[in-house]
């Protein structure tokens, strides 16, 4: 006989950067369903979604399915899909349908068709778990948006010094066992005691930083930018060369902490005074500030065809033209490789390398 754990839900969210522990967390703890976690995307993921997808849709939307797939196959019997601010808003009806045509049995929870979240949240827990309890809930989402600040901080921290560790390697170690302790964490004081080890472990390694390092600053698409599989890890292949790497668009950051339109539009008055798309703002903002602060270069982050994004680029380039600031646009599709990627960062890396030497 079935105990009542056992009897859950085995509910799934696609892979998303390094964020799944978090999901991880708050459906567990505060909604009690078990949480199915895919595997990590790899080349075999893009791949599966591919083949079941429309061949002109972005990169994005394969990757999702792909990591739907591998979690039914995992043994998710409930797929919860994220809504959107773009296409991606849509995408859960078309992958349902997909998902479905391919044969899965499985029960689709939308989070894009309940329309403002913040105002719905109530009606997709109960959606999820008719039992669950609120209070356990506000209790797991107040651990959880701490354990994603925890997660986009430190991740900050690595990708602007890991670069200059003098012992190679012992940053990735150090990152890798915080992401380990946030995906067994059970408690608050688990989440605490992982981030003080990671920053303990931070403060011990031993690091050769010039006094004025080159720094680039990554910028562009939301989903792309922060899924580092998505991007071919592209922040652990600049700083490898010795760059200080930034990236400002981060959950924490979006949802939580800068997301003020008003606030953001001050800095870029001048370039455009509506809201363009999902992360327009954001990548707008992003490019003057890091101009105004000396930075040696950017790289725009995008899939293929993601039009906000593309309608951008004009702004961009204005920027750069006034700043003298070197821009790489980086697209992304299924057919993008590491060897092709490495090529364009090696010649961009020597560009602003003998730009500031100059």
């Amino acid at each position: 006989m079935k105990s009542a754990l056992d009897q859950r839900k085995r509910c799934a969210l696609p892979r998303y950067g390094n964020y799944n522990c978090v999901f991880r967390y708050l459906l567990e703890k505060g909604v009690n369903v078990k949480c199915i976690l895919p595997p990590e995307i790899t080349r075999k993921t893009v791949d599966i979604g591919a083949r079941n997808s429309p061949d002109f849709v972005c990169v994005p939307f394969k990757t999702l399915l792909g990591s739907m797939i591998e979690a039914l196959e995992a043994g998710a019997d409930t797929l919860i899909m994220p809504g959107g601010a773009c296409r991606l808003g849509y995408y859960g009806e078309l992958h349902e349908q997909i998902l479905r045509d391919m044969g899965y049995e499985f029960e689709m929870i939308n989070i894009a068709e309940y329309g403002d979240l913040g105002k719905n949240i109530l009606k997709i827990i109960k959606r999820i778990n008719p039992k669950a309890k609120v209070s356990a809930f506000l209790m797991a989402a107040l651990d959880a948006v701490k354990m994603l600040d925890y997660v986009d901080e430190i991740t900050a921290q690595m990708y602007q010094n890991c670069g200059f560790e003098i012992n190679k390697g012992e940053y990735k170690k150090a990152y890798n066992r915080f992401l380990s302790d946030m995906f067994r964490a059970e408690s608050r004081n688990d989440i605490e005691d992982g981030y003080k080890r990671v920053k303990d472990a931070f403060a011990a390694i031993a690091i050769d930083k010039p006094e004025h390092p080159l720094r680039v600053g990554l910028l562009g698409e939301y989903f792309t930018i922060m899924d580092p599989p998505s991007n071919l890890y592209i922040e652990e292949k600049l700083a490898d060369m010795g760059v200080e790497v930034w990236r400002w668009l981060n959950l924490s950051n979006r949802q939580f902490k800068e997301n003020s339109d008003r606030n953001l539009h001050v800095r870029i008055r001048d370039l455009c005074r509506y809201d363009m798309g999902p992360t327009s703002t954001e990548t707008l903002w992003s490019a003057k500030k890091w101009a105004e602060d000396g930075f040696d270069g950017l790289i725009h982050v995008k899939s293929a065809n993601c039009t906000p994004e593309i309608d951008l680029m004009p702004m961009l380039q204005r920027v750069g033209q006034e700043h003298k600031l070197p821009i790489l646009f980086q697209n992304y599709d299924t057919q993008t490789s590491d060897v092709g990627l490495m090529t364009r960062l090696e010649a961009f890396y020597d560009m602003i390398s003998m730009k500031k030497r100059v």
